[in-house]
């Protein structure tokens, strides 16, 4: 450059300050605001594909979820079977027992009529309760296994304050010297009432 005239050489140098001056301008207004939005854009994508897999999540969980949730409605209404009717407690029972005890030596001639109860469980249980008086005979052993499997068959169904004593019976059978009178009470709970 030492051998140019110097009128060209600040031409050259002014063209080469205008190109940079003009390239850093390009660049700071044009590229680097392009690139701002493809940044931004980038993080949109990212943000989306996010979304888009959390959803895609969500419907297959969606569907083990439903699955789920059907089965235990199912589990809770064959387990609701099973608890006394909420529109007639006292046939209900006298079946359940009359049909339980048909295989045991326990007389049960009197059932008292239900009393509402509280379960007493949790705050908010979608549950009421029955108790039922229960009178009967039986021999010392046949009343316990009667009890025993009783309370295995129906979980829902609690014995409480059992009264045992001796029972004259009838002195004919000659089966007095062994029966017990028995008094307890059977607290079940009622199935709610279908809406």
């Amino acid at each position: 450059m030492s051998k140019l005239p110097k009128d060209k050489r600040d031409k050259i140098i002014l063209v080469a300050m205008s190109t940079v001056v003009v390239c850093a301008t390009l660049w700071l207004l044009v590229i680097n605001s392009q690139r701002t939005a493809l940044r931004t854009v980038r993080e949109q994508v990212e943000k989306s594909r996010d979304q888009l897999a959390r959803g895609g999540a969500a419907v297959k969980t969606q569907a083990i979820t439903v699955q789920q949730f059907d089965e235990a409605s199912r589990a809770l209404k064959q387990r609701e079977a099973a608890m006394a009717a909420p529109n007639d407690m006292y046939s209900w029972l006298i079946q359940t027992l009359s049909g339980f005890r048909a295989g045991y030596k326990v007389e049960i001639p009197q059932f008292g009529r239900e009393v509402s109860t509280e379960v007493g469980a949790f705050p908010k249980f979608p549950y009421r309760a029955a108790l039922f008086n229960v009178n009967g005979t039986a021999n010392y052993h046949d009343f316990g296994k009667f009890l025993a499997d009783f309370e295995n068959a129906f979980p829902y169904i609690r014995v409480q304050n059992i009264e045992l004593e001796p029972s004259m019976g009838d002195a004919l059978s000659g089966d007095s010297r062994e029966k017990l009178g028995f008094r307890m009470e059977l607290i079940t709970l009622v199935r709610p009432i279908a809406p």
